[in-house]
């Protein structure tokens, strides 16, 4: 099942459904599959039918017998009937499918005695990862649906979902707001992971010319010790809304939207970690007391290989207006961590996890 959810976890970096399938005999692997309906303009290009057509390729023939089949979601009517077709031994599938689901959840095609062959089928290997994986997915499509139906402001710009959808090593969810006071009526996007009581949090604000990709080394280490992180785009960078005239961008402001997002998500607990560039975190330290907790400030750059998903969000000339505005601004008092990546986090936990 964890090689079907490596093929899962392939099908949503192409931007399809996360559903993947394996099939074996014995301990050989003979086919692999990811649903691949949408790239192949094929509506049986399911994950199970694709491992299904490996699986037999690689036996010549089209009976598996005594094979078995791996699959992250609960195959539907169309996979189910091809596995019984091909006289596959036994069905393993992760995540049940209230849906479309015709292994028990809809309709149970396993149990239809007036077929002439029966397949061993059992459920709920994985679930919870599998489907986990799946409402991650649809989450993330409901917010690019919001995102479109959310009004923009004429002063300001949006860049298009589109350029994001390559970062397969920034996999986390979007979420929004649009109701900050200071902000106006401008779109803000944040990341927010973790659980929501947990013992610290970890506020990541990027430099002057990043986003919130800058700390996608250091977020699954913060995960990892069961801590939780917000990691926003401040107006004019990212995913946030961008308003068009540099005048439009001072210290102050971004401070303002930043003690608004700390209210609106009540954090508590907050250590803030600053990329080098912006001097933000000493303001939020001094004006939310009862919030912060901590503040480190980290040198992190870009390079060559990262450097297109850096440039992402700021597409054109007018996308950059805040960049302009905060080009050559450095925060020369705070101490700066050198340390990048990996080395980064595991610095600042052991400097503030509270255990």
């Amino acid at each position: 099942m964890q090689l079907a959810l490596a093929q899962a976890r392939q099908a949503r970096a192409n931007g399809e459904v996360p559903v993947g399938a394996v099939v074996v005999q014995g301990d050989r692997v003979l086919g692999v599959g990811h649903n691949q309906s949408v790239g192949c303009s094929d509506p049986t290009a399911h994950a199970e039918v694709v491992a299904l057509r490996a699986a037999a390729q690689a036996l010549g023939n089209y009976r598996l017998d005594g094979c078995d089949l791996y699959v992250t979601l609960e195959p539907c009517a169309m996979c189910s009937g091809a596995m019984l077709h091909a006289r596959l031994g036994r069905v393993v599938y992760g995540a049940a499918d209230p849906k479309t689901g015709a292994a028990g959840s809809v309709v149970d095609l396993f149990k239809s005695r007036r077929l002439n062959h029966q397949t061993a089928l059992e459920g709920g290997v994985l679930a919870d990862e599998c489907g986990a994986l799946l409402a991650d997915f649809f989450q993330h499509r409901r917010a690019v649906t919001r995102q479109d139906a959310t009004p923009l402001r004429e002063d300001a710009l949006r860049t298009p979902e589109a350029r994001f959808e390559d970062l397969r090593t920034f996999p986390w969810s979007p979420r929004y707001l649009q109701d900050l006071p200071s902000a106006a009526g401008l779109r803000l996007h944040y990341v927010d992971e973790g659980p929501a009581d947990a013992a610290r949090v970890w506020l990541c604000l990027h430099g002057p010319e990043a986003w919130g990709y800058q700390f996608r080394d250091l977020i699954p280490a913060f995960l990892r010790a069961g801590h939780r992180v917000i990691a926003p785009d401040l107006p004019g960078f990212g995913r946030s809304d961008k308003p068009k005239r540099e005048t439009a961008h001072d210290l102050d402001w971004h401070l303002q939207v930043l003690r608004e997002l700390m209210a609106q998500l009540d954090l508590r607990h907050v250590v803030v970690l600053q990329a080098a560039g912006l001097p933000l975190g000493k303001g939020l330290q001094l004006n939310e007391p009862q919030r912060c907790e901590g503040l480190m400030t980290l040198e992190l750059r870009a390079d060559a290989a990262t450097q297109d998903a850096f440039d992402a969000p700021f597409p054109d000339r007018g996308h950059r207006a805040a960049l302009r505005a905060f080009e050559g601004l450095v925060a020369p008092d705070d101490p700066i961590v050198a340390e990048e990546g990996a080395a980064a986090a595991a610095r600042a936990l052991a400097l503030f996890d509270p255990a």
